[in-house]
């Protein structure tokens, strides 16, 4: 049932000061790195031994069956106040396979929202890859693509994560969208650095694919980046913008710039802030103060960080409350927060 939200435009920043009611579609799309979502059975094919789930020594079904439970009701309440439902479209990383993401939408918290799943195995050591899961009611896939970022060092391929595309119609237009997990930070930022940058160029090429058919495609790239939006990956080679009005035709517009300078965050690794969690837009997604909703428009974006997904006491206390630490299940969600979005579109008469 398509859900209108009835909006006084008073209310939302930015629109006429006159408190005139109009009636909008307002979707979620959100992204959330599921920390190391792996079954209890091992994969011959992949290192997932390694994982922490496998290292514990009794009770894997039960922390696998309770973890399942924790990251839907997350997913469950992202956008909530607003949409009254789930998030229509969300990208996941860190899932091991189409086994586990089923059990994930089939939970008692997702059941009802029927989400479909687009996902493909990559060629990641440990097994783990990055996938959409969407409302089938609302987003319709028309096509979907993994891409091998196709990352060498010291001419050794990086056995990575993929980078998926997927398009479709939501509601009536159609959009694509871009999932990431890109290159770690092990062995130290400024080592990994260039991995991450040639995994940004993968991006641009996938861009320039889709734009080949479309000049004004509505294009969102979200995922776990593993840089913040100020590094050279997203400044030089995405050439991402930060202010609205500097955004021109074909840039790219990256609205957690501006949180993170800000001090919000979607993880924290020993003491630091990192906002490695975002959802970016392709220009015509942006609002830049024309106020024509006709189509959708990104109304806003923001980390989800409501007070049960954070550690309350200890050394870690404040920081995203993580399943895995030590060699134990600590019965909390994901050491990263969720990202999300809102776009909204006048409802036509």
């Amino acid at each position: 049932m398509t859900f209108i939200l009835i909006l006084f435009v008073g209310i939302l920043g930015g629109f006429a000061q006159k408190k005139l009611s109009k009636n909008y579609h307002i979707r979620t799309i959100a992204f959330y790195n599921l920390e190391n979502l792996f079954d209890t059975i091992n994969d011959v094919t992949k290192n997932d031994e390694a994982s922490p789930i496998m290292e514990l020594k009794a009770n894997r079904s039960k922390v696998y069956w309770d973890k399942i439970d924790k990251l839907a009701t997350t997913i469950s309440k992202i956008g909530l106040e607003k949409t009254k439902t789930s998030p229509v479209i969300i990208g996941v990383a860190e899932a091991e396979n189409r086994t586990v993401l089923e059990d994930l939408i089939h939970s008692a918290h997702l059941q009802k929202y029927q989400y479909g799943i687009v996902h493909y195995d990559s060629p990641d050591k440990r097994g783990i890859d990055v996938a959409l899961l969407y409302q089938q009611r609302y987003f319709k896939p028309i096509f979907h693509q993994a891409f091998n970022p196709n990352i060498y060092r010291e001419n050794r391929k990086i056995t990575t994560r993929d980078q998926l595309l997927v398009s479709g119609y939501l509601d009536d237009e159609l959009i694509h969208l871009i999932i990431n997990h890109w290159p770690s930070r092990s062995g130290g930022e400024a080592k990994s650095r260039p991995l991450r940058e040639k995994a940004a160029y993968q991006n641009t090429r996938i861009i320039a694919q889709i734009r080949e058919k479309d000049v004004a495609a509505k294009i969102l790239l979200m995922g776990d980046f593993n840089d913040d939006p100020i590094n050279t990956s997203f400044k030089k080679v995405l050439n991402t913008k930060r202010k609205k009005e500097e955004v021109q035709k074909g840039d790219i517009y990256n609205p957690y710039e501006e949180l993170f300078r800000r001090g919000e965050h979607s993880l924290v690794y020993r003491d630091n802030l990192n906002l490695f969690d975002q959802i970016l837009i392709s220009e015509p997604l942006l609002d830049k103060g024309e106020k024509d909703f006709s189509s959708y428009k990104m109304f806003k974006a923001m980390v989800f960080n409501k007070g049960f997904l954070s550690d309350k006491k200890g050394k870690y206390k404040g920081y995203p409350f993580r399943s895995f630490s030590s060699g134990n299940y600590t019965g909390g969600y994901s050491d990263h927060y969720p990202v999300y979005l809102y776009l909204i579109k006048e409802q036509q008469e």
